[in-house]
């Protein structure tokens, strides 16, 4: 089975950068992506799709990055799932609100996209 990242954002350019900044990995590793506006929507594809790490924007409609990694990490404590949350709050309070719910890293926006790409091969050995 490939490897799959999924990519959260409400924000449709910040989505499609993260796509494009990924997608050279994606064809030379044969990496499925997976996109979701919500944080609803990010849910349910995690528990369907099992990626094995997901970009999670924190601030979104519906159910933000927060609520979803918790529920992840903490409740479902569903296995294999690196969260990585991105955010435009660098604040010490957000990032040690990120720790409490489980993320495995923090990124503030705006990202350096090598580091987006260098961040995915550690996580998925590629």
């Amino acid at each position: 089975m490939s490897p799959k990242i999924l990519i959260v954002d409400d924000e449709p350019h910040l989505r499609l950068l993260l796509e494009q900044t990924l997608e050279d990995l994606a064809d030379e590793a044969g990496i499925e992506l997976l996109t979701a506006s919500n944080g609803l929507d990010a849910l349910k594809l995690i528990q369907t799709q099992h990626p094995n790490l997901v970009f999670l924007d924190v601030m979104m409609p519906k159910m933000n990055g927060f609520e979803v990694c918790q529920r992840v990490k903490k409740e479902l404590a569903l296995e294999g799932v690196y969260i990585i949350l991105l955010t435009a709050k660098g604040q010490e309070f957000d990032k040690a609100q990120g720790q409490a719910v489980g993320a495995d890293l923090y990124m503030t926006k705006p990202f350096d996209p090598d580091q987006v790409v260098q961040r995915s091969r550690e996580v998925l050995g590629c």
